[in-house]
């Protein structure tokens, strides 16, 4: 059986594939209260795609605390806002649960970022960077591993938005919910592929 993916793309390749976007339900968590409602539901998933966004600093050696969790399916995103919401020991809860499969990409950051505001042991993580050298691709970015083994390529033009306005602007939540999304995919799509 082949592989229904390729190994390498090169940038003019990925610039001349269509862009993807996220289109499935969107639930934007920005009160303790929103996020106590749909912990269940991620508690039942098997796994999830996960991103982390922070708002942009433009002065020098000046960082800003993580504004956003991404989680995702095939068929639902879940962006919590945690410059709203903050620490929350049932979240932290599921970002330990070693059962439940959290796939990223440049995860060391995230967690790093995650552990500034509570010191948790992550578990469940996979980052997608060492994941695909098994099947042969060697690329570290997301636009171009989701242009692999998508066969599309994602737009980064909300990466350096204020991830800590007062709303999301439905620009930014496709944005954060795709990046999330497409490592869910990718993660699923090489788990039924040939090696």
């Amino acid at each position: 059986m082949e592989q229904d993916f390729q190994e390498n793309i090169s940038k003019e390749e990925v610039m001349n594939l269509p862009i993807g976007r996220y289109e499935g339900e969107i639930v934007c968590i920005d009160s303790r209260r929103k996020l106590q409602k749909v912990l269940p539901s991620l508690w039942q998933e098997r796994s999830l795609g996960f991103d982390t966004e922070t708002r942009p600093s433009f002065k020098k050696g000046h960082i800003n605390s993580l504004a956003l969790i991404q989680l995702a399916t095939s068929g639902r995103a879940w962006l919590i806002r945690l410059n709203k919401i903050g620490y929350d020991k049932d979240l932290w809860r599921l970002l330990s649960d070693d059962k439940l499969q959290k796939i990223g990409i440049g995860l060391q950051d995230d967690i790093r970022k995650l552990r500034e505001i509570h010191d948790f042991e992550p578990g469940g993580f996979i980052e997608l960077q060492e994941f695909v050298k098994d099947f042969g691709i060697e690329d570290n970015s997301l636009v171009k591993i989701t242009a692999q083994v998508l066969g599309f390529r994602v737009s980064k033009s909300q990466q350096l938005s204020n991830w800590e306005a007062e709303k999301l602007t439905e620009k930014q939540q496709k944005y954060a919910a795709t990046d999330a999304w497409v490592c869910y995919e990718i993660y699923r799509k090489l788990n039924t592929s040939p090696a």
